[in-house]
């Protein structure tokens, strides 16, 4: 039982904490102290949880519920051989209670033991008719193990059982996604449909099963019945959005996601959306004020602030591009994307050391694409670096040996620093591993190009 602050059923509650102020101890009968327990537990108070568990079982020391709250905030400590003493106490007391085989599968489960969880919790099922909850937990310990297959089904028997249980259908449709079995989801969620022909979720789930076939029509019909059982379904509004977007219906994209600002509290997302869409309608203007809009509401989407630097930058204008991209950083240093906007930004600009410090960090932070690689050294050949340069693709080549593309660009530099046989060889492994790229040479070195040696090593190859 919870307690409510509007009726008499909180009472004990009330004397409980009264007790706790005055020291004055009172007594309580055993459902009083679970009650209070259970309340506590709910709001996340442990600690008050657990002084009504003590002077529970000081006045109810036979109580077996009561012990298993007990055992129920050691497992949460982590004291779980406490509580596995305690729970073979109480099996021996009372061995048809399905809550202590529940407990020692939490126990099992924590230690990693997901498979004799399951056995356990498959004989707790052997004792109560209240299955559901038994279900679903069997269920998730299938996920923890990676048998989808099972998991399930066992998801499947909580909605034999209430078709209601929503948890259990996402988990359901889950696995049918994890599974790459669209198709089976599909036929699974129409068979629930007729079962339970007004069920938005169900409705909006097989729409987005649609939607992965890129069924596109069909998905627009699921979240149309969705939207039919609940007008108010901001979910299905939004994947409908999505939906006509793939069909190049922007303005129809738009009514949708505009609906769902009027519904709820706007989302950063849909207001991402419909930027998006006016910008492929050539609405600039509206484009840009839902951009503002978006990073305005939700600072820490990334996709707001790259969505606006990429609107500027692909109009040329580098310098405001620039200014969005500077603020996104500074809400958030260890976004990749945004140093590498930020460096090829520099680039356009011709702000050459800045963009070198953009695609440096961008490594630092583990973005280790052979691009950035790339521009990065050339940045510093380009800065009159070549040691710094030979330092970056020598780390490059650990990460991509064999690439013609780093093997040319050492080959120019160690020529360039008058380190000849070094040169050589790099030069010799570009012209095996592929010719087509010994333009780089002439490119980036032009003086290097020119010496008799490389001139020769390539004529003999050409």
């Amino acid at each position: 039982m919870e307690f409510s602050h509007d009726d008499n059923k909180n009472l004990p509650l009330t004397k409980f904490e009264s007790m706790l102020k005055t020291n004055h101890v009172l007594f309580f009968d055993s459902e009083e102290f679970e009650n209070i327990i259970h309340h506590y537990l709910n709001q996340g108070k442990i600690a008050l949880a657990k002084k009504a568990i003590k002077l529970g079982l000081s006045q109810h020391p036979t109580s077996i519920n009561l012990k298993l709250f007990q055992i129920e905030i050691l497992i949460f400590e982590d004291k779980l051989d406490k509580a596995d003493n305690l729970l073979n106490e109480l099996h021996s007391l009372d061995p048809m209670n399905e809550e202590i085989f529940i407990q020692k599968a939490n126990i099992f489960s924590k230690k990693d033991n997901h498979q004799q969880a399951i056995e356990v919790l498959k004989q707790a099922v052997q004792l109560t008719n209240d299955v559901v909850d038994l279900y679903s937990l069997i269920g998730m310990e299938y996920l923890f193990l990676d048998n989808f297959e099972e998991a399930k089904i066992y998801f499947m028997k909580c909605l034999e059982t209430d078709l209601d249980d929503y948890s259990a259908l996402y988990n359901v449709i889950y696995c049918f996604e994890f599974l790459s079995q669209n198709e089976d989801a599909i036929s699974y969620l129409n068979i629930f449909l007729d079962k339970n022909p007004y069920c938005e979720v169900a409705w909006h789930q097989l729409g987005k099963q649609y939607f992965i076939l890129k069924d596109y029509k069909k998905a627009l019909t699921s979240y149309d019945f969705a939207i039919i059982s609940d007008d108010t379904f901001v979910g299905a509004y939004l994947e409908r959005g999505k939906t006509l977007e793939e069909l190049k219906r922007y303005e129809d994209a738009i009514e949708n996601y505009t609906i769902t600002l009027k519904l709820d509290d706007p989302t950063s997302y849909a207001l991402l959306r419909i930027g998006s869409c006016y910008e492929k309608l050539n609405n600039d203007d509206l484009a840009l004020q839902y951009y503002d809009r978006t990073v305005h509401e939700d600072p820490l989407l990334d996709k707001g602030w790259i969505a606006i630097t990429r609107f500027h930058n692909k109009k040329g204008d580098y310098k405001k591009a620039l200014y969005y991209i500077n603020k996104a950083i500074n809400i958030d240093s260890e976004n990749v994307i945004y140093w590498k906007l930020y460096s090829q930004i520099n680039q356009r600009l011709k702000h050459f050391e800045e963009a070198e410090r953009g695609y440096k960090k961008t490594l630092e932070l583990g973005n280790y694409e052979l691009n950035t690689w790339l521009s990065r050294g050339d940045l510093l050949i380009k800065l009159g670096e070549p040691e710094a340069a030979v330092y970056n693709f020598e780390q490059a080549i650990e990460f991509y040996p064999e690439n013609a593309e780093i093997e040319y660009r050492l080959a120019g530099l160690y020529f360039h620093l008058s380190e000849t046989d070094k040169g050589t060889f790099y030069l010799k492994n570009g012209i095996k591993h592929n010719l087509e790229y010994a333009f780089i040479i002439e490119e980036l070195f032009p003086k290097v190009s020119n010496k008799v040696l490389v001139k020769n090593l390539l004529k003999a190859n050409l």
